[in-house]
């Protein structure tokens, strides 16, 4: 299936790795030019290279997306330089600092960085004939899974946020939804962490998933590139679960 992408600008947050990272290759494998951006300059030099080498235009720049002003001063010379901006994917997170640092960083994360897409963001999306954005939220959100904190309330709010926005921007033609995936298994991620160190966590969390397996960035990825094509274009104020069956509630 053609997603009709080819020639489209994305911009996706913490992108070098991870989810992020698998995105703008689902995106750029469609012909989308991609803006990505990461706290790491090597990382973000070598994804800039193997993305660029795909045949489509790149702008990785070094950025820390908690400096509000910084980042939005991105978004609005990734617009310029590629020409347009017609995706944009919010996947960063807050650190897990104990105590109020740790709500702080989180609410810093999920919702300000958010907030700081859309408001830099929208008015180049306004002009897209495909504006949308997707938000990164868990399953964690929609679900109790571990302890009550910072991490699960502040996506919980995060897809507050997107629901709502989704009818706020439609009638400027801006498409919003989210993706909630469960565990996913990424090398040297938080899973991978788990697997090598609290191998009973891991191995019970595994036993909990009906496929019988975590999930992997490349299909989450897969589907916040579908969400984001014209082909999706009817498509908003949704939450896309992404878990193999492994929230227990009945979704309607």
């Amino acid at each position: 299936m053609d997603l009709q992408l080819k020639g489209q600008s994305a911009l996706v947050t913490g992108a070098t790795k991870g989810i992020g990272r698998a995105t703008i290759e689902a995106l750029s494998d469609e012909g989308c030019n991609i803006a990505f951006c990461a706290r790491n300059a090597d990382e973000v030099a070598a994804t800039a290279e193997a993305i660029s080498a795909k045949g489509v235009k790149v702008c990785g720049k070094v950025v820390d997306v908690f400096d509000g002003d910084a980042f939005k001063a991105f978004i609005n010379e990734a617009a310029a330089e590629l020409g347009s901006l017609d995706i944009m994917v919010s996947n960063v997170s807050g650190g897990n600092a104990p105590g109020d640092e740790g709500w702080k960083s989180q609410f810093e994360g999920n919702i300000l960085t958010a907030v700081h897409m859309v408001e830099a963001g929208g008015p180049h999306l306004e002009k897209s004939s495909n504006g949308n954005i997707v938000m990164i939220s868990t399953t964690a959100a929609v679900e109790q899974f571990m302890s009550a904190g910072p991490y699960n309330a502040m996506k919980a709010a995060l897809l507050n946020y997107s629901g709502a926005l989704a009818h706020e921007l439609a009638p400027k033609g801006i498409r919003v939804n989210s993706v909630s995936p469960g565990p996913i298994f990424i090398e040297g991620g938080a899973w991978d962490m788990i697997k090598q160190n609290m191998a009973a966590l891991y191995d019970s969390t595994v036993a909990q998933i009906p496929l019988g397996r975590m999930g992997t960035a490349d299909e989450v990825a897969a589907q916040i590139t579908l969400l984001a094509s014209p082909r999706a274009g009817f498509t908003s104020g949704t939450n896309v679960v992404i878990d193999g069956s492994f929230t227990k509630r009945i979704q309607y």
